[in-house]
């Protein structure tokens, strides 16, 4: 059986970075709360992980509390021996920014957008979990914001790619139309959506409003080369 996750073909091209997308993962019941479903979905996400090449990079994760706090990852948690990032988590942050190299930035999503941003010529890479409510706290422009502060990044430089997320009819709220337009307020130039709405393809992905919140979660991973 192929492994179900997808890449983007504007996050493939800068040839910078390492990233995924994945998918529904057959035969596992995720009808549970969160950290059952995560439980039973972390073999099948670490096999991933392999295919794509950072098995070996330290996961960097956010707990994800619909806020707009960022997590930043400087050289200061991530030293010569890279002990500092061994399986790091974040509390109390829905985004993590980072210019370090061979370090994987993952959040989980399950309607919400997983929002990549690549800054190709610092370099420097963020991954965002952005739904209803962390848009209208500007957790997307609070995460560039902190890349062009802590890196030195220019947005017109930038590359943001969306995940597939729930929108409408299935939802009353168009947010990923509320993140393009914050991005581009902040001179971000280069902005791709994938387009696909989690709640019209259950079979491929999870959706916590279509499954009424007894779900798995998507990871979507990040991180530079």
């Amino acid at each position: 059986m192929d492994l179900p996750f997808e890449q983007f073909p504007a996050l493939n091209a800068i040839g910078i970075c390492r990233h995924v997308f994945t998918q529904r993962i057959p035969g596992i019941d995720v009808s549970h709360n969160k950290a059952e479903a995560l439980k039973r979905l972390d073999a099948a996400h670490r096999e991933i992980r392999r295919a794509i090449g950072v098995a070996n990079w330290p996961p960097i994760t956010a707990e994800q509390i619909h806020g707009n706090r960022i997590a930043v990852v400087d050289l200061a948690d991530c030293s010569g021996s890279r002990v500092g990032c061994e399986d790091k988590h974040f509390p109390g942050c829905d985004a993590i920014i980072t210019n370090q190299r061979a370090v994987a930035l993952g959040i989980y999503v399950a309607d919400c957008c997983a929002v990549y941003i690549v800054d190709p010529k610092t370099p420097a890479i963020g991954l965002v979990h952005s739904g209803r409510t962390g848009t209208k706290l500007d957790i997307v422009p609070n995460a560039i914001t902190q890349m062009i502060e802590r890196f030195g990044s220019d947005p017109a430089n930038m590359v943001v790619q969306l995940s597939p997320c729930i929108r409408p009819p299935h939802y009353e709220v168009d947010f990923v139309a509320e993140i393009v337009q914050q991005c581009r307020a902040l001179g971000v130039k280069e902005i791709h959506d994938s387009g696909v709405c989690t709640a019209c393809d259950l079979d491929r992905y999870y959706s916590y409003r279509a499954e009424k919140g007894k779900t798995g979660r998507m990871l979507a991973l990040l991180g530079l080369l």
